[in-house]
């Protein structure tokens, strides 16, 4: 059994434009399984990918699952499951010339194939700063029955070369949409992995750096939003449209930003399916975060999408839109679990 605990819960969340209320506890399941659950674990993990001066980090290779979809743009709209409601961003540190946020970085993992690969990621908003939002697919593997991926760890502002400038932070443990968990539903592929503290390496021994978002910030959260404003998208897109043009080489955060839409996908049973207009290809976008109000003075806004795979939706053979489920209230009761479950230290 890859669950180790289900459950509803009945959160108090803030809407906008109003106070706190509280969700009915059947609304939503959220699904918490096991990454690296014990500290001696979590240290064996941080090993692997920080001995060598990062070798593994270096030698990852984007992942390659379910990266691309065959999709139509539409111009439906999205029926919400409630009202709209947001959790407001962590500040991070001072913004630098790059007007980049530091909350973005890669998430590294083991796959089925035994070789390291990576997606994108994001912090967000967490009561113990400890959270980090990816695709659902870039936590567990949809290629193989009960598997989360082995060795998971997210670099914050990682840019090449091994290098961990705010740390190594392993995951303890990944929460995901019930439907996602037993039925790999789609309208569902996000997850919330929770963190330790993060390490860096100096000689083969590990010292500690803090909590995730006390050093980059954290982005807010916000759901059962309109999509008639455009959605910020960042992401490590590695590689080449099919056509051959626009190669990406992963090593570095890019952004890019356009006006959101429901689409229809052909090849995937997804409901709900919203699409952002990205050049970026599938391979290393995995994950990417999509900013909803983004200010590039403060480097931060609203999580409000996940990319979950590409389309070339009007079929010159260059990728246009990144897909993403709906963000509703079921996405915010699942990041709740998550947002109240504590990590700690690997080092004790």
């Amino acid at each position: 059994m890859k669950r180790l605990a289900t459950f509803a819960c009945g959160i108090g969340l803030t809407l906008l434009g109003s106070s706190a209320v509280t969700v009915p506890a059947q609304a939503a399941t959220a699904v918490t399984s096991p990454l690296a659950a014990t500290t001696a674990t979590a240290r064996e993990v941080a090993a692997f990918w920080l001995t060598g001066g990062g070798d593994n980090l270096k030698n990852a290779t984007p992942y390659d699952v379910r990266t691309v979809v065959q999709g139509q743009r539409t111009s439906g709209q999205v029926v919400p499951d409630g009202k709209p409601g947001a959790l407001a961003p962590v500040p991070g540190p001072e913004p630098s010339d790059a007007k980049l946020p530091t909350t973005s970085g890669k998430v590294f993992f083991v796959g089925g194939d035994g070789l390291p690969h990576w997606c994108t990621g994001t912090v967000v908003q967490a009561t113990y700063r400890n959270v980090v939002a990816t695709a659902g697919h870039c936590a567990y593997d949809i290629q193989r029955s009960d598997v989360r991926f082995d060795k998971w760890v997210f670099v914050p502002g990682y840019s090449g070369d091994g290098a961990t400038p705010w740390g190594l932070y392993v995951g303890k443990q990944v929460v995901a949409h019930y439907d996602f968990d037993a039925y790999t539903d789609h309208d569902r592929d996000f997850a919330f992995v929770n963190v330790y503290s993060g390490v860096v390496s100096s000689d083969g021994v590990l010292s500690s750096t803090g909590r995730l978002a006390d050093n980059v910030g954290a982005q807010g959260l916000s759901w059962n939003q309109p999509i008639d404003s455009p959605r910020t998208v960042f992401g490590y897109p590695a590689g080449a449209h099919p056509d051959g043009t626009g190669p990406h080489t992963g090593e570095t955060l890019e952004t890019s930003t356009g006006p959101v839409s429901t689409m229809t996908l052909s090849d995937l049973p997804v409901d709900r399916p919203i699409g952002v207009d990205s050049p970026f290809p599938g391979p290393g976008s995995l994950g990417s975060s999509w900013i909803e109000r983004y200010s590039k003075n403060e480097r931060a806004g609203y999580l409000n999408g996940i990319t979950i795979s590409v389309s070339d939706t009007d079929g010159d053979n260059r990728y246009d839109t990144a897909v993403s489920p709906y963000f509703d209230l079921q996405t915010a009761q699942v990041h709740k679990a998550a947002s109240v479950s504590w990590t700690g230290s690997i080092l004790v």
